[in-house]
């Protein structure tokens, strides 16, 4: 025990120390089925099932009806080399309007320590980089002098790392991470005039757990709590009932006014579909008609049976 407290002190002294610096925004993509994407938020999350390949596709349209409002498509696989070591690839690719686009590209590597028979701690460290770009050729100005931050495109090529630390078991997970490390600047400041902008931190920490009510019904509460310093912490919690480990429905709601309803389906035994929809009770609420949200998630099985022989809940 003694060992494993200083296994989780250091790590998470790292995170912690990586993220020690004047932050103002947030940047990184909002997810409302979080619990499904956990490797693109943590490099350090891990099946608890070494046979099982998993692999899913996110598609994300934020704001629904507002002008230029932003989109997320995300590409993720995850599976177990040894007992020890696991890993994956994520692509997440977001566009706000027809003016700036950014595509991440990461690989994970995780290393698990066993906790008994039914408990583990995983290490993770994702590296990758990111593509940025801007296309301001259809701005049209009312101003004689316009912003200078607008007066070319940019595009721009920078590398960056993340860390994080999950604790998880068959039924349970928590997780702490920092998937972006390294302050990349999208925009320098020249003279006092800002022409790009800067890659901010997050802090993440994540957890969850599968109550079994009955037999055939289970209640999945999550939550994710990301931090941006010198930014409120932005919190969202998630209750879903799980029926015959099948059929999915629940609400999320988030304390920057913000609620959503969730439901997934297990199509086969290897493909869940998922869908979320989010409204804002805020005065941004009234300028879009909210945020959608589609998951596929595919648990495949190397063995050769084609599934996960028990199932997947995070």
């Amino acid at each position: 025990m003694k060992r494993l407290i200083k296994y989780i002190k250091y790590f998470c002294f790292l995170i912690v120390a990586a993220i020690a610096g004047k932050v103002s925004a947030q940047q990184d993509p909002n997810y409302t089925q979080y619990m499904y994407n956990m490797s693109v938020v943590n490099p350090a999350y891990a099946l608890t099932d070494n046979d099982l390949i998993q692999a899913g596709l996110l598609y994300r349209a934020q704001w629904v009806g507002s002008v230029g409002g932003p989109t997320t498509g995300t590409l993720f696989g995850h599976m177990s080399f040894t007992d020890r070591m696991q890993g994956g690839v994520s692509i997440v690719h977001d566009e706000i309007g027809d003016v700036v686009q950014e595509t991440n590209f990461y690989v994970d590597y995780a290393y698990v320590l066993p906790m008994g028979k039914s408990n583990a701690l995983s290490f993770g460290i994702k590296a990758g980089f990111t593509s940025f770009s801007t296309d301001f050729s259809g701005f049209v100005f009312s101003d004689p002098l316009p912003d200078p931050s607008f007066a070319e495109n940019r595009s721009s090529f920078f590398p960056n790392v993340g860390l994080g630390t999950f604790f998880f078991g068959d039924n349970y997970y928590v997780g702490l991470s920092s998937p972006n490390i390294l302050q990349s600047e999208h925009i320098r400041d020249n003279d006092g005039v800002f022409s790009s902008a800067q890659e901010e931190l997050h802090l993440y920490l994540t957890g969850g757990y599968v109550f079994a009510l009955s037999e055939n019904l289970k209640l999945k509460p999550a939550f994710l709590a990301n931090q941006v310093m010198d930014s409120p912490i932005s919190l969202d919690v998630t209750a879903n009932l799980l029926f015959n480990d099948k059929f999915e429905i629940g609400a999320s709601y988030g304390f920057e006014n913000e609620a959503a309803a969730l439901v997934n389906f297990k199509v086969t035994d290897y493909l869940r579909i998922g869908y979320a929809y989010d409204y804002l009770f805020s005065n941004l609420g009234r300028f879009n008609n909210g945020s959608h949200e589609v998951m596929l998630l595919l648990d495949l099985n190397r063995t050769g049976n084609g599934y996960d022989k028990s199932p997947r809940f995070f």
